[in-house]
């Protein structure tokens, strides 16, 4: 079976664009191609990514394992594990690692419950 050659007719609409109008329809739509994928990347996370973002604030995995998984156990994760200790810090005039140690500690997590779902974000 032989394919009908329609090349012609397909670029019609393309036939009248200089070199520089075509890279700029090209990168139009590589962005539209590109846009869900980064509005999931903007609207999800993973456990994986907020240990990741704890451990560039500089927790240890051990650490940053605990606070995400406090996070995961009080639906709080959406919010951004590292968000989390950076707001009950400023909330509570602390120091960042101070605020993420009390939470590995198992400690001061009903005051981030509050900053959190008590519509204050």
């Amino acid at each position: 079976m032989k394919r009908a050659d329609d090349f012609q007719e397909r670029r019609k609409h393309l036939a009248k664009l200089t070199e520089a109008e075509l890279e700029q329809r090209f990168w139009q739509l590589a962005e539209k191609i590109v846009d869900p994928l980064v509005d999931l990347a903007y609207k999800n996370t993973s456990p994986s990514i907020e240990r990741s973002v704890l451990l560039r604030m500089g927790f240890s995995s051990i650490e940053a394992k605990a606070i995400v998984d406090g996070a995961i156990e009080r639906e709080l994760i959406g919010k951004g594990a590292g968000h989390l200790v950076y707001r009950l810090a400023k909330e509570k005039d602390m120091d960042i690692r101070e605020a993420g140690l009390k939470l590995v500690e198992g400690e001061m997590w009903d005051d981030v419950v509050d900053i959190f779902k008590g519509g204050v974000n």
